[in-house]
């Protein structure tokens, strides 16, 4: 019987190779493990490149937001994976990350809860620990700025309604939205997100601060205080 011999990505037919696909059809004619070749480079023995990546997005179900998860020590347990292409995999996802919010000008007006996600998302969606985040806001409910007040582990942090305050006070703030994620994927809020929210909401209001919201982040959907009437 005669045996055949495994092509290499390089004996493909050109319009089957994804560098050249891209340069001939356009971006969007690329699948996804065509797109993941592209940034992983090259193959291994056993694999093209293209096979290669097929395998890494099987692991996670061929989900881009799960993969875009995995940190450097998961990449690198993936067979033909190691430190280099397991790099060039976050690096890529991060400059997803950074476009993304680097897209959303700092002037945009809230208008309800699902602005707040969206500007929050890309920051807070997919890390494994915690982060609590202030919005602060002018008159017109126009964004002057978003901070980091704290980050903690994977069940908690720790907020500082003195802190929150002072940089709603310094930058001239008239409402404030309070924004952290659950890395755990539960949206509830705990007894402890309930006390901080009411307290600051008293706090802000004796220096006429409005505290507008509280938005709870995990993963792509989200929980708001004022919608549900706890605010």
């Amino acid at each position: 019987m005669k045996k055949y011999r495994k092509l290499s990505i390089r004996e493909w037919a050109l319009e089957d190779r994804p560098r050249e696909k891209l340069i001939a059809n356009g971006i969007n004619t690329l699948s996804n493990a065509e797109l993941l070749a592209i940034i992983i480079g090259s193959g291994t023995r056993t694999d093209t490149a293209v096979e290669l990546s097929k395998k890494v997005l099987n692991i996670v179900s061929n989900n881009l937001h799960e993969l875009g998860k995995l940190d450097l020590a998961s990449l690198k347990k993936i067979s033909g994976i190691g430190p280099a292409r397991a790099m060039a995999i976050i690096a890529c996802f991060e400059l997803g990350r950074r476009r993304n919010i680097s897209d959303r000008p700092p002037e945009k007006k809230i208008s309800g809860s699902r602005d707040v996600f969206e500007l929050f998302q890309p920051l807070l969606g997919d890390i494994h620990h915690e982060e609590f985040w202030v919005l602060l806001l002018n008159r017109s409910n126009r964004v002057i700025d978003k901070v980091r007040i704290s980050q903690g582990g994977i069940s908690g942090t720790i907020i500082d309604t003195r802190i929150i305050l002072k940089n709603a006070v310094d930058r001239l703030s008239s409402a404030i939205i309070l924004c952290h994620n659950h890395p755990s994927g539960n949206l509830k809020p705990s007894d402890a997100d309930i006390r901080i929210t009411n307290k600051l909401k008293d706090s802000a209001q004796i220096m006429d601060i409005n505290l507008l919201d509280h938005i709870i982040i995990a993963d792509n959907s989200y929980f708001s205080f004022a919608d549900e009437g706890l605010i």
